[in-house]
């Protein structure tokens, strides 16, 4: 059972040295925002909402107030004038042939290639690793404007079928298609109202995971209850898809299936938030079959890496918070019988692959990859040997082939695939960038810093190898800290506009991600979260402290959970950070659970209709509700786009209206709103180069550098 995930390589250039200047003030005159009367009650404590009228994202008079708010922002970075070179300099780092990692499904090859500037990547198809690749499907012919991605795709076993998703102006609807692969022929199947869903083949159809058809005009805003998993048939209406499984007594419970990879068992995850599931399998192998239960939900994680004849292989952290591979016989289900087969580590298991008749492990120490290789039996053979302190993904192959594929990237080391044989465990190049890049002109390190409550937290330090500690250092502070999400090295053109400016990149692992097992994780959730506010504020006076630089050239950056990072910090902590960029973040912590799938969530937050004390402390941090009148804060480039389901828009609405009626002083805080743009994924090359110059612009600008180009 194969779960692909189309990775593209990214890759840099050389370093030009920076120039700081001081910056001339751009003066912002923001729009006038109405306010309303809402005050909500919660548990004998009213808490006004002046601005709930920005959560109908339909409305004329929210469409009135975006374009208002545009053109504010469009006008302040319109005056920056370097703003033009940052572009013309990202446009051409980013002009490079991108790859994805190849996998192998009916004796043909499959990748994703993008070469260069294309808005979207193509996916290819090879009879052989020496042929001529062909073009199976290019997303950039459904759309003029590029808004239209590829989604996720499955290739049936016999090779004979393509099925796709596709995701329109970034939303998280997708719509299922069908291709016959030989003909290149797209069938008339189209599967509407999907969402969080993969696509596993079984014989002539496969199965997946949708919602019903949500009232016309709230398909981006209303929430996403009972998830059902369907069968569908190729070649029939969706009207008549086999219902699979539905849960009419919970509507918040999501569902996914997949099939193992001899199709002979569909595997049912059951979950209610992002971390922790249930877990059912079904035999197909005889109609009829009902589900079974395997794992009770929702305190731990079970996933089927595959089956091996009437066992599964499946990791878990179930008696094990950095995971360990236990067998499951069929036979003998029940958990006391289940046999641990890799016990737990010193380091975390992030996944395992079967290929070859063995079991290739990825762990990770440190927030870097390392990869151990097993046999059948658990027994350990050799490590995979890696180009050095990075990370690995995309690992693909077969359980009874030798051949596999998987890329390998860090701060310092451009995205790489490399063809790996496991009857040797040996490596070679396979896809390389092609670049005037010298990784030999930065360094990477690794630091570990305390934070309020002592605990230790690791950093890692990118830069130039000249640079100087002089306090006085332009520096990018990034963060994450949720969701047992952990952040490890990657490269990125992006970054290096900021690096070879004489920038310092810094990424902090803060509690709440997964960076050591679920107890990391659990230390930053629910009545823990400040832990994740205080590592990252304990990151920025490191940071200051180790003379890297000061609070007047500090800015910090953070998405979706780490747009809530950014929000509550400059609340708390304002005087600390020149520059704050929260992207889609969840700003509202009283009502973030009332949108789309924002019940899944809190698992990580807990909601404010809990009991009071999870409302007492949700409401301490909220970034929307602790922004305090006449109070200074950093110059605030707030970023949001109309199609983000996930994280609705209102967030980023009434914070932004918010901090532009409480905040005083020079420094500007704007709000730029993307059109037919979601949460980040699928978004279009020509969308990408935009915004990051917008983004860079806003900050070199508000740090005082100006871009020797």
């Amino acid at each position: 059972m194969k779960k692909f995930v189309y990775l593209t390589a990214i890759i840099g250039i050389i370093l030009i040295a920076a120039c700081t200047t001081k910056v001339k003030e751009i003066k912002v005159t923001y729009p006038d925002t109405k306010k309303g009367d809402v005050v909500d009650n919660y548990f004998g404590v009213e808490v006004a909402d002046p601005y709930r009228w920005l959560e109908n994202d339909t409305s004329q008079e929210t469409a009135e107030w975006v374009e208002a708010e545009n053109e504010v922002t469009y006008g302040y970075l319109g005056k920056i004038e370097f703003r033009e070179e940052i572009k013309e300099r990202f446009t051409e780092l980013w002009n490079y042939p991108k790859y994805g990692v190849p996998f192998k499904e009916g004796g043909k090859y499959f990748f994703s290639r993008n070469d260069g500037l294309q808005n979207q990547s193509v996916l290819y198809i090879q009879e052989r690793l020496d042929a001529e690749p062909e073009v199976l499907l290019d997303p950039n012919e459904l759309s003029e404007d590029g808004t239209i991605a590829l989604a996720t795709s499955a290739v049936s076993k016999d090779g004979k079928y393509l099925a796709y998703a596709t995701a329109e102006g970034g939303s998280d609807w997708n719509k299922i298609y069908v291709m016959e692969i030989d003909s290149r022929k797209k069938l008339d199947d189209e599967i509407l109202w999907v969402k969080f869903s993969g696509i596993s083949w079984k014989g002539e159809g496969f199965y997946y995971s949708r919602f019903n058809e949500p009232e016309q005009g709230l398909e981006l805003s209303s929430k996403n209850e009972f998830h059902k998993v369907y069968y569908h048939k190729v070649g029939t209406p969706q009207s008549e898809d086999v219902l699979i499984h539905e849960n009419r007594d919970n509507a918040q419970r999501n569902y996914y299936a997949a099939t193992t990879d001899d199709e002979n068992f569909l595997i049912l995850y059951e979950s209610e938030s992002t971390d922790g599931n249930a877990l059912y399998y079904k035999n197909l192998t005889t109609p009829g079959n009902e589900f079974i239960k395997l794992a009770d939900g929702f305190e731990y994680q079970y996933g089927v890496i595959d089956n091996i004849g009437n066992a599964f292989l499946v990791m878990t952290n179930d008696g094990a918070p950095k995971k360990k591979l236990v067998m499951i016989n069929l036979n003998k289900a029940e958990k006391k019988s289940w046999k641990t087969l890799i016990p737990e580590k010193e380091e975390v298991l992030k996944g395992a692959t079967l290929i070859g008749n063995h079991i290739v492990t990825e762990y990770m120490k440190d927030a870097s990859s390392k990869a151990f290789i097993y046999n059948l039996r658990g027994k350990y053979v050799d490590e995979l040997a890696l180009p050095g302190i990075g990370s690995l993904y995309g690992f693909s192959g077969k359980k009874d082939e030798n051949i596999a594929f998987y890329l390998f990237t860090s701060f310092i080391f451009p995205s790489t695939i490399y063809k790996y044989d496991i009857s040797s465990n040996r490596s070679e190049i396979y896809k390389e960038s092609d670049i005037d890049f010298n990784p030999d002109d930065y360094v990477t390190n690794q630091v570990f810093y305390e934070s309020k409550d002592g605990t230790k937290i690791p950093m890692f330090l990118v830069h130039h190898k000249d640079l100087k500690l002089n306090g006085k250092n332009p520096t990018y502070l990034y963060g994450y800290g949720g969701f047992n999400i952990s952040l490890t090295p990657y490269f990125s053109v992006s970054r290096l506009i900021f690096l070879e400016n004489g920038g310092l990149f810094a990424l902090a692992n803060l509690r709440g991600g997964g960076e050591y097992g679920e107890e990391w994780h659990k230390a930053g959730i629910k009545l823990q979260k400040q832990n994740v506010f205080d590592d990252f504020i304990a990151a920025a006076e490191y940071l200051i402290d180790q003379g890297y630089t000061n609070p007047d050239k500090l800015a910090i950056a953070g998405g979706s959970n780490g747009g809530l990072l950014v929000g509550a910090c400059i609340a708390q902590r304002p005087e600390l950070f020149k520059v704050a960029m929260p992207a889609v973040g969840v700003m509202d912590m009283l009502r973030y659970h009332e949108f789309t799938i924002g019940w899944a969530w809190a698992g990580d937050y807990g909601t404010s209709d809990d009991d009071s004390t999870m409302f007492n402390y949700l409401h301490s941090y909220s970034p929307l509700h602790n922004l305090t009148d006449g109070v200074q804060y950093p110059a605030t480039f707030i970023t949001t786009a109309d199609h983000d389901d996930r994280v609705v828009p209102a967030h980023s609405f009434k914070f932004a209206a918010t901090i532009q009626e409480k905040h005083v002083g020079a420094n500007p805080v704007l709000i730029r709103i993307e059109t037919k743009a979601g949460h980040g994924a699928g978004k279009p090359t020509s969308k990408i180069i935009e915004e990051v110059a917008d983004e860079w612009g806003f900050i070199f600008y508000n740090l005082g550098m100006e871009p020797e180009y």
